[in-house]
Formats: C-alpha cells, structure tokens, sequence
C-alpha cells in the first residue's frame, strides 16, 4: 500500500454449532490502530454501484472499515501539499467472504463504492466523536475530474476495476 497508515488486518472466524465469532477491533492491537482507538460505531449499508464520496476528516479522524455482507471499494486519495505520496491513489476491495479490517486515516480524501451483485453492509468505527454541529468532515463530488488515476492520468473511475 503506497499510503502510509492506510492498513488491513484479517480477522479469524471461529466457527462452531452456533455459527461463528469474530473480533473486530481490539485495544491491544497498538501495531495496527496506531494509537487512534475507535470511539463511536457506525452501520452503512450501500446498494450496488452506490459511490459514497470524496471526504476528508480535518481534526485527525481514522475511519475503520468491515465489510459484513457484500462487497466494497475503498479508494484513498493523497493531495496534501508536500507530502512524498501527493497524487498517489490505493484501492482496497474487501468483502463479507474474506472477514478483515481496513484502517484509512482520515486526512486522506476517501470514499467507497459498493461492488457485486447485492447491498454491500459495513460496520464502520471511527476515532473521534461525530459532532452534528461542527462535522469533521470536508467534501468533494464523487467524480471530481481533479482526483486522478495514478496509472492511467485519467480521472478517477470507481466503476472500473481495480489496478494490480
């Protein structure tokens, strides 16, 4: 991943008669959340081909995705003056089949689109309190031409499928 705190972590489904447990976030994995535990949950649920995008979390936001039923793209995006990765893009795709945590840091511009055939359901933690009053958040169309593909110098195209 070429953005620097941008993370996955795949999570272990145990398994019995009942059906399974997993852990989804924890305080001791230190060496993942980076000291930005999560303090608030969240539950979003997209339909296929729906983008949720471009924001960006000023006050140092970590959003922290798991994919539960479907499938998801998520594209972080940097512009930030002087930084060594300004104008590089990932995309992360996780799905419901392959049970993971992603971590994006929030003053990345990002979004998702749920891919696949059905709703993509996506518990979502964040690192600090959502403020209805004075939201951190600052945002871009969805297809805003000044976000570029890296690879092709394209505008940024959430319906194509993602560079290897």
């Amino acid at each position: 991943m070429a953005l620097e705190g941008l993370g996955r972590r795949s999570l272990t489904r145990r398994p019995d008669e009942r059906g399974y447990f997993a852990e989804i976030l924890r305080s001791d994995w230190t060496d993942f959340t980076l000291g930005e535990a999560p303090v608030q949950a969240n539950l979003s649920m997209s339909y296929p081909g729906i983008v949720r995008a471009w924001h960006r979390h000023a006050r140092g936001q970590v959003d922290y995705f798991i994919v539960v039923q479907g499938a998801l793209k998520i594209a972080a995006y940097d512009d930030r003056p002087g930084s060594a990765t300004r104008g590089e893009l990932s995309e992360l795709v996780a799905s419901a089949d392959h049970l993971e945590v992603l971590r994006v840091p929030g003053h990345f511009w990002h979004g998702t689109c749920a891919v696949g055939h059905g709703p993509a359901l996506v518990v979502y933690l964040v690192s600090r309190l959502y403020d209805a009053a004075k939201p951190d958040e600052e945002r871009r169309p969805w297809n805003d031409p000044a976000i570029r593909d890296p690879a092709t110098g394209a505008p940024y195209d959430w319906h194509r499928p993602p560079h290897k």
